[in-house]
């Protein structure tokens, strides 16, 4: 008995031995840092702004405060932007309606300065109301949201209608708000079917609100919002929603 024990011993034994060296010879030799290390592509050189607001290098400046010649009407894409400029800022004048960019994109990087209007006029979605219509039709809400109630999804930083903000880091009627918008456009296969939808990433003054929101579609005043095919790129647009709101410092960077 003892002997077959012994045997029995020896016998695993030499298996865990040859299992172990066929595991060691499995095994791959140790990988050299330069294995994971790659040169190219290598990434463009952008100067950035002098400050967290001023449009870096490679920005393309749609408003700098001298004049309109980056947008015109919404009613045709060619007539002159019918709003005023005063003091250097953008503001929105009632009755001359929305005015778009003359330049058409896609996946960006935008930047846009706005302020609600100082004299209180109406409430919710009457009080220093506009848009930033991305693609011209996924809207950015501009609103006077500082002490005003009204929908959560219509509020300020809201992806109208379809993603309330997840903070509310407005400032005060008449002082500036900053948005920093982060854009990929919807994707449409030859058929004009969705193959990706858009998506958004807001900060309000610097604070996250929106963190890469999927859109359902275009934002829609009434009913549900579904996708259309349309252009890779197309301008944006800015709303006359009848309240003087003020813009300043309009940039956009291509992704």
């Amino acid at each position: 008995m003892k002997s077959r024990i012994f045997t029995l011993a020896l016998t695993a034994s030499a298996l865990t031995l040859s299992s172990l060296a066929i595991a060691q010879e499995k095994t791959p030799p140790p990988m050299k840092p330069e294995a994971t290390e790659f040169y190219t592509p290598v990434p463009p050189k952008v100067i950035p702004g002098a400050n967290n607001t001023a449009p870096p290098s490679d920005a393309i400046v749609l408003f700098d405060g001298k004049n309109l010649n980056g947008f015109a009407s919404a009613k045709d894409g060619k007539t002159a932007a019918g709003w005023s400029i005063e003091n250097g800022e953008l503001v929105v004048t009632k009755g001359k309606g929305d005015i778009v960019s003359k330049q058409a994109f896609g996946d960006a990087q935008y930047h846009i300065e706005w302020s609600s209007p100082t004299e209180i006029v109406g409430e919710g979605q009457g009080r220093g109301n506009s848009g930033f219509f991305l693609m011209g039709m996924y809207e950015v809400q501009i609103l006077d949201s500082y002490e005003s109630k009204t929908y959560t999804n219509g509020q300020a930083g809201s992806i109208y209608k379809q993603h309330p903000p997840l903070a509310m880091a407005l400032r005060a009627p008449g002082e500036w708000n900053y948005y920093d918008i982060i854009f990929k456009a919807p994707r449409f296969n030859k058929d004009g079917i969705l193959t990706s939808p858009a998506t958004v990433t807001l900060l309000m003054n610097g604070v996250v609100v929106q963190n890469n929101v999927i859109l359902q579609g275009p934002t829609e005043y009434i009913g549900i919002p579904h996708y259309k095919a349309h252009a890779e790129k197309l301008p944006i647009k800015l709303q006359d929603h009848g309240n003087p709101v003020k813009f300043r410092n309009i940039w956009v960077r291509e992704l």
